[in-house]
């Protein structure tokens, strides 16, 4: 019996390698000349859009916003360089081996039993929040109905299940408003109350989906530093960039997206990037600060189990 010689296939595998390999290459160098282009063009950091601005700046659950001066030379080049690159990059890749990685592997079907999590997930919870002062104003309010999926993010689920049955979210400030991008809330308007969960980090879920409109996850300042802070995203477009940075979605808006599109934005970003609430002062003051100085944030009055 005669054994059949693999040499080939190993030999073809190990060309198509190469050839990824010194192609990823080059375009690496094709991307940072596109770009390099780009910011030369623009006299101004302030000229890109507000989407690179938030893909290099966000708020932390326990520190202030990080803020990159656009009168710094070297930070504005750092800032405006860097993700466009990326995005270039893969954007070619993408074009140049989508086929070629769509040919070579096989579709995988399913097993019995098992669900799409994506795109159609197996729904847990439904947690319906009354938000009030919807554009600053008093007596304005709206009910937003949030379905959690375990399967996304069993700890952050189990997470947001157990500061719903607390109480948590009851009179919490949305402290942070950016339209097009997210609204954040989470730190408690009672200083006691958020001592007792400020350090009680939460280890890390992997992202499994985008974050898309409407999806709901923790806010993150790195691995397992999940504590109470939430993001729900606004941009049409969605904020996938967060995907990269940990951002796990717990779940989504299935109910009053137009309500959160309300929660009053006037007050800008946080300090000391803005003039918004510094969220050190929340952290020490709770709501006494908030309501002294920023009466018209929208606000939570209550959360409860559907």
């Amino acid at each position: 019996m005669t054994s059949r010689s693999h040499s080939k296939p190993l030999s073809h595998r190990r060309a198509l390698s190469l050839t990824i390999l010194l192609a990823a290459s080059c375009l690496n160098g094709l991307s940072a000349f596109v770009v390099n282009q780009n910011i030369f063009n623009s006299h101004d950091a302030r000229t890109h859009s507000r989407e690179q601005l938030e893909q290099r700046c966000f708020v932390s659950p326990s520190r202030p916003t990080i803020h990159i001066s656009s009168s710094s030379p070297s930070s504005t080049r750092l800032y405006a360089f860097t993700p466009p690159r990326r995005r270039v990059l893969e954007w070619i890749k993408r074009v140049a081996f989508g086929g070629l990685v769509a040919s070579s592997v096989p579709n995988v079907a399913l097993a019995d039993g098992e669900t799409d999590i994506v795109n159609n997930p197996t729904p847990g919870s439904v947690i319906a929040m009354e938000f009030s002062n919807l554009d600053g104003v008093a007596g304005k309010t709206g009910t937003v109905k949030i379905q959690l999926y375990p399967e996304w993010a069993p700890k952050g689920v189990e997470r947001f299940e157990e500061l719903t049955r607390v109480g948590f979210w009851n009179d919490c400030r949305i402290f942070r408003v950016l339209p097009g991008f997210v609204v954040q809330f989470g730190i408690s308007g009672d200083p006691l109350t958020q001592a007792k969960w400020r350090g009680n980090n939460l280890s890390d879920d992997p992202v499994k989906v985008s974050n898309d409109r409407g999806t709901v996850t923790f806010a993150t300042a790195g691995a397992n530093t999940r504590t109470t802070q939430i993001f729900i995203s606004t941009r049409p477009q969605g904020n996938a960039f967060l995907d990269k940075q940990g951002f796990a979605p717990i779940g989504r808006v299935i109910e009053g997206m137009d309500i959160v599109d309300q929660c009053f934005a006037g007050y800008g970003e946080g300090a000391p990037a803005g003039k918004g609430p510094n969220q050190g002062l929340i952290q020490l003051r709770g709501n006494s600060y908030l309501k002294d100085q920023y009466p018209q944030l929208s606000y939570i009055s209550k959360a409860d189990f559907v």
